[in-house]
C-alpha cells in the first residue's frame, strides 16, 4: 500500500471542465478538422469519414457552448455558417496537434 500524498495538488476545475468536453467521442478530431482549415458543416464531414451528421451537430454545439468554437453566419444566396475556433480552441488545438507528435 503506498502513503497517500498530502503534498498533491488537486486538479484544477478548469482542466475537469475541459476534460467533460474532450473525452467525447469525435470531439478533438473536430477540433483539429476546424484547426486544419475546415469551417462549413460538410468540409468537416469530409475530414472526418465515419461521423454522423447528427453527432457532428452535437459536438459543434457543445464545443461552441464551451467557447471553442464560434459559429458565424455568412451572408449570400443562400446563407452558410463556418465553425471557427476561437483563441481558447486554438489553444486546444495545440495540445491535440501535440498528441499526434506535429
Amino acid at each position: 500500500m503506498s502513503p497517500r500524498c498530502n503534498a498533491c495538488e488537486p486538479v484544477p476545475p478548469e482542466l475537469r471542465e475541459a476534460a467533460v468536453v474532450l473525452e467525447r467521442r469525435w470531439t478533438m478530431a473536430t477540433i483539429y478538422a476546424c484547426s486544419s482549415g475546415a469551417s462549413r458543416f460538410n468540409e468537416l464531414r469530409q475530414s472526418l469519414p465515419g461521423v454522423s451528421p447528427t453527432t457532428l451537430s452535437e459536438r459543434l454545439e457543445q464545443l461552441e457552448a464551451a467557447g471553442i468554437v464560434e459559429r458565424h453566419t455568412i451572408p449570400g444566396r443562400p446563407p452558410y455558417t463556418e465553425n471557427v475556433l476561437t483563441s481558447r480552441g486554438r489553444r486546444i488545438a495545440l495540445a491535440v496537434a501535440a498528441l499526434l507528435g506535429a
